[in-house]
C-alpha cells in the first residue's frame, strides 16, 4: 500500500502526519479521511485551487494532470513545478510526500469540510 507522508502545515496538520491509502485513492478524500481537513471550495470538481499541494515525492509516479488542471494551477498561491489540486491526483503505487501550502487564493475559509 502506498504511503504518504503530509509535511507539518500549521492549520491543516500541525505535527505533519503519514498514514497508508488504498492505490487508486483520491489524495484529497484521502488527506480528509485522516483528519487532515484540507480546503476544496469546489467540492472536488476540479473548479478551483483551494486543494493545491506540493508533491515534494513521488511526483513522477502520478499520471499526467489535464489541461483544466493545468490551468487552474496557473491560479494557485505559491505554485511550484510540482504542484498539483489534490482532488485530480490519484495515488497510484508510489509513496507520496505531500507539503500543503502555506495560504490559497480563497479569501475565506468554507469552513470544515
Amino acid at each position: 500500500m502506498p504511503r504518504i507522508k503530509v509535511l507539518p502545515h500549521a492549520q491543516f496538520c500541525p505535527e505533519g502526519a503519514e498514514f497508508e491509502v488504498e492505490e487508486n485513492s483520491n489524495l484529497c478524500a484521502s488527506l480528509h479521511e485522516h483528519g487532515i481537513k484540507i480546503e476544496h471550495a469546489c467540492d472536488m470538481s476540479c473548479a478551483c485551487t483551494t486543494c493545491h499541494v506540493v508533491i515534494r515525492r513521488g511526483f513522477d509516479g502520478l499520471d499526467e494532470m489535464n489541461d483544466v488542471e493545468a490551468d487552474l494551477l496557473d491560479r494557485a498561491w505559491g505554485l511550484e513545478p510540482d504542484s498539483r489540486l489534490s482532488c485530480q491526483v490519484k495515488i497510484v503505487n508510489e509513496d507520496l510526500e505531500v507539503e500543503i501550502p502555506k495560504y490559497t487564493i480563497n479569501h475565506a475559509s468554507e469552513g470544515s469540510h
